[in-house]
């Protein structure tokens, strides 16, 4: 699905605060599995899920990105088509983005003063569908991961957990292939983190495809967890 072929990140190039992030990964990301990115703090995971993802590019290396479903916007030509994704400019990019993959942060970055409904909502409208149409699939997401009941509450009333679910109900609600997570238990005690565990089980049951960054022996030692790629000092250990 994904092939990251000596992909180096580096920030400050050339000046004296030089620092590479990620240092010559090559890596190989196959689709409906759950693989974690498994490291300490500063190992260079969260950067490593942002080129995955498309949300920055790589200083040099390739990365290209393969799907059953087809890449959105991008014509198959028959048979499985492998867009190389590190030149593409950022129109195309941003496309990839909405329709491939679905992120959750960790932090949730929900939108403060508006309601849980809305924020799940925001980004399916770029994509022009009829405002009926997205409500009703948020709701129904908001259903599925039992926070519908909240959906009129402004997030900043919403507890640790509810914030979580509505994070991932945003994630979910352009259907993307493949959910990106950066460390998604950072916040969450033991019972909510392995609540969130049994959602991405669901998920790949879905045929999704689940990336994770995370140092949580409860997410990198979960029974669903296909691949465990360790991350240290921006190289795979």
């Amino acid at each position: 699905m994904l092939n990251l072929m000596n992909v180096k990140k580096t920030f400050n190039g050339g000046r004296p605060n030089e620092f590479k992030a990620i240092d010559g990964v090559s890596l190989s990301l196959g689709e409906n599995r759950v693989i974690v990115l498994k490291g300490p703090s500063g190992s260079g995971k969260t950067t490593l899920l942002s080129l995955i993802g498309c949300m920055a590019r790589p200083t040099s290396g390739r990365i290209r990105l393969r799907l059953r479903s087809g890449l959105p916007g991008f014509p198959q030509n028959g048979g499985t088509p492998e867009l190389e994704v590190t030149s593409l400019p950022e129109r195309f990019l941003t496309r990839i983005r909405r329709k491939t993959f679905g992120f959750i942060f960790q932090q949730f970055h929900l939108v403060r003063g508006i309601s849980a409904l809305d924020n799940v909502m925001l980004p399916a409208y770029p994509l022009g569908e009829p405002f009926g149409v997205i409500r009703k699939r948020a709701l129904d997401l908001m259903e599925k991961l039992s926070v519908s009941h909240r959906a009129t509450e402004r997030v900043e009333w919403l507890s640790g957990g509810e914030a979580q679910r509505v994070a991932i109900a945003r994630a979910l609600i352009n259907d993307p292939p493949v959910i990106i997570a950066d460390e998604p238990t950072s916040h969450l005690d033991t019972h909510l983190s392995r609540e969130f565990m049994s959602i991405v089980v669901k998920l790949k049951k879905q045929g999704k495809t689940a990336i994770l960054s995370s140092h949580d022996p409860i997410v990198y030692d979960a029974p669903v967890v296909d691949d465990v790629v360790s991350v240290r000092d921006g190289k795979i250990a």
